[in-house]
């Protein structure tokens, strides 16, 4: 009689898609979060201890404490593009694969990234709340909450990623004037394609109307949007950040809007998540989102199934598609 094959032991850190966890459970041993409790470290720990792989989101935290209490481990697959959740040091000595779910979310972000910008240059939250409070009594020219234009202007891109690509190519129907600023210059060819021009920060940051963040959160990349960059900025224009949260000095943003420094800001990321500062929540100039960017049933169920095919690829002992290197 021959021995049963063990099945890997795999953590699902948050709640899923019942169907495709069902699938998952056909394959391996799965300890799932399907309550959706929010772990802390201790947690995790105690739930990564000994698994073979983990699936995870930007919200749960792999360090190097973590990944030492995890001696069984060969795999963990985040949920996202951004990884700034993990200690990719500490996966390069604990010899752990790491992996992300780039690409499927692309156009999903980018459009999210859009109608945020758009509502908060046309403020559309305040305008609703305006109206539901009964202050619509009368048309008039002027006396309802007037907004900046989104055609023709100057759009700023910090960070050309895909997603930030895709923001410009959106842009372009829109017949904006698209500057950007990157670690590195895209090809000619690619910002043709984009209709974007190269710029340095600092002349993004004085002439564009409306600017929106898509770079990669790192230690480097630590409130390196502040007061200093927000004086910069016409008081005309607006900032929406679908990057991540500590990119931005949130107290300094909640102070410029507040003093209308700036025109309004849409933010979809926060650096205490899901904590939100009670300055931002008590500014009517701000459009505020739960980091829904990508939240839309067909691309969450696509980057839950690439994480997946990630961690079983590499629990086959196969290079995973989308495997991270320090």
């Amino acid at each position: 009689m021959s021995e049963q094959v063990q099945k890997p032991k795999i953590l699902v850190a948050r709640a899923i898609f019942p169907d495709i966890l069902t699938r998952l459970e056909q394959l391996a041993d799965v300890q799932s979060n399907q309550e959706d409790h929010l772990w802390n470290a201790e947690d995790l720990k105690a739930a990564m201890a000994n698994k073979d792989a983990a699936i995870v989101t930007g919200g749960e935290r792999v360090d190097a404490d973590i990944l030492k209490a995890s001696p069984q481990l060969k795999i963990v697959s985040n949920i996202a593009v951004g990884y700034n959740n993990f200690d990719m040091a500490a996966f390069s000595a604990a010899n752990v694969m790491a992996t992300n779910t780039p690409d499927v979310l692309t156009d999903t972000t980018a459009d999210f990234g859009f109608a945020l910008l758009m509502a908060t240059a046309r403020r559309v939250t305040e305008s609703e709340h305006w109206l539901r409070a009964g202050n619509w009594k009368k048309f008039s020219i002027y006396d309802t909450p007037l907004s900046m234009d989104i055609h023709h202007s100057t759009l700023g891109i910090m960070g050309m990623g895909r997603i930030g690509q895709a923001i410009a190519r959106r842009a372009r129907g829109f017949n904006m004037n698209v500057k950007y600023y990157n670690r590195s210059r895209l090809s000619a060819d690619l910002e043709k394609e984009c209709g974007a021009t190269y710029v340095d920060r600092d002349t993004l940051l004085k002439e564009s109307d409306h600017i929106i963040l898509v770079m990669p959160y790192t230690p480097e990349n630590h409130h390196l949007f502040g007061e200093k960059e927000l004086n910069m900025m016409k008081p005309t224009a607006t900032l929406v950040n679908i990057a991540r949260g500590g990119i931005v000095d949130e107290l300094a943003l909640a102070k410029a809007l507040q003093a209308n420094k700036i025109f309004a800001a849409g933010i979809d990321v926060f650096e205490g998540e899901p904590t939100v500062r009670p300055e931002l929540l008590a500014l009517k100039n701000v459009v505020l989102a739960p980091h829904i960017a990508s939240a839309t049933e067909k691309t969450r169920r696509a980057m839950i199934e690439l994480a997946i095919e990630n961690c079983l690829a590499g629990l086959a002992g196969k290079t995973p598609p989308n495997l991270l290197k320090a």
